[in-house]
């Protein structure tokens, strides 16, 4: 079933482990890897879709302007790949909570017109999407392990209609620091001598 125009919220990974994803994806799906670099759907298509195709940039900008403000850049790690059933769709799943539950609660909540979800949110990193794979190829996915944690720094806003090619709308940094960040995700006051 195609996915319906409407506008995405992408969180493209950024750093060394980003390339190395980058090389695992080209030499698996050459075609994906081409089309985006390794990236984290935030809304679209889990926990929420797509926005609304006829919301403005500035619209976005002024939806966003809060969030990208006040969350500070984070990592996260990795887990070890899945395939989704009957598919050959294979990705490295993040785990749903902590800041990246954080950072997508507050863009389903940021007053944007979004459609309905078709899956719940389970944020992931895509390793193949177009390829068929052989079993060979497929053991050798499975096997993939990526140690060290990957940065999330800024969103990138694409307007999708398939099947034509996403088009970038905005790439908006993430220019919050930890410290405000920490007292927004807890909202309370912390007691004198407690970290």
């Amino acid at each position: 079933m195609p996915t319906p125009a409407g506008i995405f919220i992408l969180g493209e990974l950024a750093g060394p482990v980003a390339d190395e994803v980058q090389a695992i994806v080209r030499r698996y799906d050459p075609k994906l890897a081409r089309t985006r670099r390794p990236h984290v759907t935030l809304a679209g298509s889990s926990g929420v879709g797509p926005i609304n195709a006829s919301t403005t940039a500035a619209e976005l900008r002024a939806g966003l302007e809060t969030i990208v403000a006040t969350t500070a850049p984070f990592s996260v790690r990795l887990g070890k790949p899945h395939r989704f059933p009957q598919t050959d769709i294979v990705v490295l799943p993040i785990d749903p909570h902590g800041p990246i539950r954080v950072l997508h609660d507050r863009l389903a909540t940021c007053g944007l017109r979004f459609g309905p979800a078709r899956f719940t949110f389970s944020p992931h990193v895509t390793l193949n999407l177009y390829r068929s794979l052989t079993p060979d190829s497929l053991r050798a996915l499975m096997h993939v392990r990526i140690a060290e944690p990957v940065t999330l720094d800024t969103l990138q806003l694409y307007f999708t209609q398939e099947p034509r090619p996403a088009r970038l709308l905005l790439d908006l940094p993430l220019r919050g620091t930890p410290e405000a960040a920490g007292k927004r995700v807890t909202d309370e006051p912390r007691p004198h001598g407690t970290r």
